[in-house]
């Protein structure tokens, strides 16, 4: 039987954040991981920039790392609002690898968990975890779930909150090569006159930029009138120009990332329901195909372009979340309170995707502070749960879930766990 002080379910983006503070530490620590490759949305899912927050972050030890790491491997720009998010997701695999092995951290890929029990007396998890036809018993004084699904608490038939019937809209992302990127920017820059949505900045000898559409008509989309004629065209659906996001990624000089298509449901659908979630990564390349022909037919630099990645998870918002020893809500936003032991600090606001395209994006900017409780489980104190699952009510989660949030969360939990032992 092998024995570690931490196991660590979920390598995406809060998962390897928690994994590297932990072997930074010192402590004896797992990560498990169920597919090839670490990062989850940030690189499987290509969800990149990672959003600027609050100058006053807490346990932001891993993020700054990991732009120092992804800078030496060319995997990374600030951009011209000083956002150090920018990176570039096909290096940053490389990157987290370097990161984790850097502190001697123990991976297991392809690998994903199949019972777990808690010995009550000794405070000991027995993990059976199974790697293609191999079945690995492991034990472990503290797990930190970070499955985006909450696997670890269902095995364990732990508590969840009750569930909403409101579901967050799903995407999914794709990249264009072959782009001219500086034919693009004069055109979109001019189109864009006011620079309302538009930004393009020149870094290192590099156009960057950033520029986007959906259906709200209240705000100034120079690129509305275009998706309206492609649709009066038939060359796109309605719904393709509900949400339509695209940002430059760095040290790729003919490439762009798209944050599309949106992915639409009935109101009786669960993105969570397998059946649903399959039909959804069908719909999700239909309409990228879709949409990549209307770049090269309606936007200027795109003429020679063409698919060179389509983003092989569903970018889901919002799924199951734990029952921790505090409940983060909506008045915890709006309301500020003091809490003793501080997990992490956000500005983000709440920030609601509809499958309805009525988006919601509420309050303006402050800082408030989420507690560790939110990451602990109410059932068991060796249990942690991180990233879009955290112990929150729906409205707060849809604040609580963007990148540098994960980041600081998982980081926090490694570094109270590593009190405890300590």
């Amino acid at each position: 039987m092998i024995k570690y002080d931490l196991v660590i379910v979920g390598g995406g983006t809060a998962g390897v954040a928690s994994a590297y503070i932990a072997s930074k530490l010192g402590l004896n620590t797992l990560l498990v991981e169920k597919n090839d490759v670490l990062g989850g949305a940030i690189t499987q899912g290509l969800v990149i920039p990672a959003m600027k927050l609050t100058d006053n972050e807490i346990n932001t030890e891993f993020y700054n790392d990991l732009v120092k790491f992804a800078k030496e491997d060319n995997a990374q720009i600030t951009y011209g609002d000083s956002n150090s998010g920018w990176f570039n997701p096909e290096l940053l695999k490389y990157t987290l690898d370097r990161m984790l092995k850097n502190v001697n951290c123990e991976i297991l890929f392809s690998t994903q968990p199949l019972k777990c029990t808690f010995d009550e007396e000794n405070k000991l998890f027995s993990l059976v975890l199974k790697h293609k036809l191999l079945s690995l018993h492991i034990d472990t004084n503290y797990i930190i779930d970070a499955t985006s699904n909450g696997e670890i608490f269902r095995i364990l038939n732990y508590d969840f909150q009750i569930e909403n019937e409101f579901k967050q809209a799903s995407s999914m992302r794709f990249t264009m090569s072959g782009v001219n990127i500086q034919a693009f920017s004069d055109w979109i820059t001019q189109l864009d006159n006011n620079k309302d949505i538009t930004t393009s900045y020149n870094i290192d000898g590099q156009i960057m930029l950033s520029t986007a559409s959906t259906s709200d008509e209240s705000k100034n989309w120079a690129l509305l009138p275009i998706f309206k004629e492609a649709i009066k065209n038939n060359d796109l659906e309605p719904n393709d120009s509900a949400y339509f996001q695209l940002f430059t990624v760095p040290n790729m000089n003919t490439s762009i990332t798209f944050n599309a298509p949106r992915i639409i449901l009935n109101d009786y659908e669960d993105i969570l329901d397998p059946f649903v979630y399959s039909r959804a990564l069908i719909q999700g390349r239909e309409r990228v195909i879709r949409l990549s022909n209307f770049c090269k037919k309606y936007l200027k630099g795109f003429e020679n372009a063409y698919i060179s990645h389509i983003s092989d998870i569903l970018g889901v918002r919002e799924s199951y979340r734990i029952k921790g020893e505090y409940t983060f809500t909506k008045d915890d936003i709006i309301n500020p309170k003091t809490f003793d032991n501080i997990a992490f600090s956000c500005d983000y606001p709440i920030d609601i995707h509809s499958n309805s395209n009525n988006d919601k994006l509420e309050f303006s900017k402050h800082v408030y502070n989420i507690p560790i409780e939110c990451l602990i489980s109410a059932n068991n104190k060796n249990l942690y749960g991180v990233g879009r699952i955290i112990s929150a009510d729906f409205e707060a989660q849809a604040a609580l879930r963007t990148q540098k949030s994960c980041f600081s969360m998982g980081e926090a939990a490694s570094k109270d766990i590593f009190k405890k032992l300590n």
